[in-house]
């Protein structure tokens, strides 16, 4: 699975970078505040495009994901990958943030993306994706629901955001964004491989961090924190690439079972509500299959 994804997403960066093969580099923002004004107009916008394009509601009591300079006290605890402030249950009435570094071209892996184009993160972390999935999920009526956490269908439907924005076309205007997209693939997709091989003892930390610095490729820094905190998680980083499976699998047999009365939007409404509970009980719930939910029990 994780091979197989890989290399989809390898064929399809390199279809894109011939695509694009006569356009200059992307350029880095001249500063924070730059890059901080350019987030929060980005964000609307996705918003107001996945209104026009029927794709997912986002209520209007929904606050926002913006961007802020990471703050002096943040600065040893802040990853090498994406500093979040997603607030919580009891804090919906809070914006969420995304604490961003100097713009510059030596950026560790995550914060160098952000600094060309804020929109994949803001995609992935904030508008659709985590920052409005777990916003939705705490309002649940039903409180299981809201303090219920599977990193399967969070990662998951963060991951699958990343996909169906650009399915949409919400790059058309950014052909190099496109590529980043692809390179994330191409990331998420290693991740399932080196997780399996550190659980197992094929990978030291060192070892992994080797791998992904070259195959992904990203810097040294990035690719260290990332295989030890799968050495610290087994299984957690397998959850990106496995969810975002499961949601396009219910998807295609949705509409195959729905029909002419399929609704791309009804379907997106329905997962992020629900996307704290399993992808297996979605399904079931949506679809009226119970396969999965009876697989793991027979696992159990």
């Amino acid at each position: 699975m994780g091979r197989q994804e890989w290399e989809r997403a390898v064929a399809f960066e390199a279809l894109e970078e011939q695509r694009n093969r006569a356009l200059p580099p992307m350029p880095i923002f001249r500063d924070q505040a730059a890059q901080i004004s350019k987030s929060a107009t980005d964000e609307a916008a996705i918003r107001t495009f996945l209104e026009a394009n029927d794709l997912l509601t986002v209520p209007a009591w929904t606050r926002h994901y913006l961007n802020l300079p990471l703050p002096a006290y943040l600065a040893p605890l802040a990853f090498l990958g994406v500093t979040d402030d997603l607030t919580s249950e009891t804090r919906l009435e809070d914006d969420g943030y995304s604490y961003i570094r100097v713009p510059s071209q030596n950026l560790p892996y995550f914060y160098l993306s952000t600094a060309r184009d804020p929109r994949p993160i803001v995609v992935h972390e904030g508008v659709p994706g985590h920052y409005l999935q777990l916003a939705l999920s705490w309002a649940h009526e039903n409180p299981i629901r809201r303090r219920y956490y599977d990193s399967g269908a969070n990662e998951g439907i963060g991951f699958y955001a990343e996909e169906m924005m650009l399915q949409a076309g919400l790059w058309a205007d950014s052909p190099r964004s496109r590529e980043i997209i692809y390179n994330f693939a191409r990331l998420r997709a290693l991740r399932v491989e080196v997780d399996v091989r550190l659980a197992i003892g094929e990978f030291t930390i060192e070892q992994a961090a080797d791998y992904l610095e070259k195959t992904v490729p990203m810097d040294r820094e990035t690719a260290l924190e990332e295989a030890a905190s799968f050495a610290a998680g087994p299984g957690q980083a397998i959850t990106y690439q496995i969810g975002k499976l499961q949601i396009v699998s219910m998807l295609a047999d949705a509409r195959r079972q729905q029909g002419a009365t399929f609704s791309l939007r009804a379907f997106h409404d329905f997962v992020w509500k629900n996307g704290n509970v399993p992808l297996s009980l979605l399904r079931w719930e949506l679809l009226g299959d119970a396969r999965e939910v009876q697989r793991l029990e027979r696992l159990k």
